[in-house]
């Protein structure tokens, strides 16, 4: 349990400090090495995230120096942690309410320990904008906790960062964007902040994300990705916020700078379209002009690579075209190319197939069948396409007898699929017992006199010996 008289007490001690309007520091007190021994452990056990340790050797190192030693800030900006850490895991409201205090009173701590120069940062010397920027820095990171932590209010959040912005400018932290991007776009939803001040909030950070791309070398592409992953948060405003002329002049200066450059150009005919950019425009119905030219060009180029390189593409094209001589002639393009025996069986199924069912080439469609059969192992298809073959041409394969022997060489060819490819099975079982009723009865084989069990061959095209069965 946390004692709250304890923290009214540190509230209390901070207030008088306002009041007296000075920060000590340790150099040169009496209690030096005490403050700054305390300091040292209580820094460690940051390091190691051990709050509770940490406490309270901060107590002691920022109630004997609130300053430390006159050049940093770290008792106010160390102690926001801890009690940030401590108001995250409480869940009395009183004393989550008392921590929240605590963590404001300390930024503004901070911010007054530099206006008064109880801080003197060994870089700034006498330069008063370098204070303002160490004020603003103070600011940007306590508008960074009220979002991420405390979760305060919107507007006062903004606030707070408004008066960073106002001290540091473009100097401010990358963290911003996102935190203000979303608090803005929120605010602009529920009508409290109208378009005009919204899009100042844009306009200002797309401005800090450009100086420093172009003049921080060390953290200008921090800023440059913060602020495109924070841009993207105006997505669902930005047709409310944005209209075709304010965006124009900036298109139309993109485009000049390199004209030839077609992604680009793309890019901006999408950007003029989005930002409802009237068709007529000029500058837009040249530009769409000049892509749908370079995209003709270009789309008859990669079409004609793509034929040359996709055989296969194009014989099913040629097909469902109902060119079957075209689709052959591309299969066969596709199955001299291929290397992969698995997919170069595929290319001769379809030829088969077509060979079969809309050329009636029955001879050459099960040779090209069996072909493909020898290039993929236990693949039942080719058989099944081959069964298809006799029992589709049983009934143009001589006599009565010899077309119930066609049967006979289907159920044969059905049943070996079965036999060695699970995935056809069901079908193969279905068209056995299709057929059962078209095989030879026992009165056909007895005028014939042929035994079960008899081999024989098929005439016609078949050609397949069978051993006879009757239904």
């Amino acid at each position: 349990m946390i004692n709250m008289r304890n923290i009214f007490t540190l509230l209390l001690a901070l207030s008088v400090s306002v009041c007296m309007g000075q920060y000590a520091s340790w150099v040169g007190t009496p209690h030096e090495d005490e403050a700054s021994d305390a300091h040292s452990v209580y820094r460690q056990m940051l390091k190691s995230e051990d709050y509770a340790g940490a406490e309270t050797h901060w107590k002691k190192a920022y109630e004997l120096a609130p300053a430390a030693d006159g050049k940093r800030d770290y008792h106010f900006m160390d102690g926001a942690k801890i009690y940030i850490h401590k108001f995250k895991n409480e869940a009395d409201a009183a004393q989550k309410e008392a921590h929240k205090e605590m963590i404001y009173k300390l930024y503004s701590q901070a911010i007054e320990a530099y206006e008064n120069r109880d801080i003197k940062p060994s870089k700034c010397g006498d330069d008063d904008a370098c204070y303002e920027a160490k004020i603003g820095s103070v600011l940007a990171k306590k508008g960074y906790a009220m979002f991420y932590h405390i979760n305060a209010p919107y507007s006062e959040n903004l606030a707070v960062y408004d008066q960073a912005l106002e001290k540091i400018g473009n100097d401010i932290e990358y963290t911003f964007f996102d935190p203000v991007a979303a608090m803005v776009v929120y605010q602009f939803q529920k009508g409290k902040l109208d378009k005009e001040q919204t899009l100042g909030y844009f306009q200002k950070m797309e401005e800090i994300a450009k100086y420093n791309l172009d003049n921080n070398a060390k953290l200008g592409d921090y800023y440059d990705q913060a602020w495109k992953s924070a841009k993207s948060k105006f997505g669902p405003i930005e047709t409310e916020l944005f209209d075709c002329d304010y965006f124009k002049p900036s298109y139309m200066k993109m485009y000049q700078d390199d004209p030839n450059d077609m992604d680009q150009l793309k890019n901006i005919i999408g950007l003029l379209k989005k930002r409802n950019c009237d068709p007529s425009d000029p500058f837009l119905m040249d530009l769409e002009s000049k892509w749908k030219t370079y995209a003709a060009q270009t789309n008859a180029a990669l079409q004609a690579e793509f034929e040359a390189n996709n055989p296969a593409v194009m014989a099913k094209k040629k097909y469902d075209a109902g060119d079957f001589a075209g689709a052959i002639a591309k299969y066969n393009e596709a199955i001299n190319a291929e290397t992969d025996p698995s997919k170069k069986a595929g290319y001769l199924f379809s030829r088969a197939s077509i060979e079969f069912r809309k050329l009636k080439e029955y001879s050459k469609a099960r040779a090209t069948a069996r072909e493909a059969a020898k290039l993929r192992a236990n693949w039942g298809r080719p058989f099944m396409l081959i069964g298809d073959m006799y029992a589709t041409s049983a009934r143009n394969c001589g006599n009565a007898w010899n077309q119930r022997l066609a049967i006979l060489a289907a159920i044969d060819k059905y049943n070996y699929a079965k036999s060695i490819d699970p995935e056809v099975a069901s079908e193969a079982a279905t068209k056995v017992s299709k057929y059962r009723g078209s095989m030879p009865s026992q009165e056909d084989g007895f005028m014939q006199g042929i035994k079960k069990g008899d081999s024989v061959k098929v005439g016609c095209w078949i050609g397949e010996t069978v051993k006879v069965r009757y239904n």
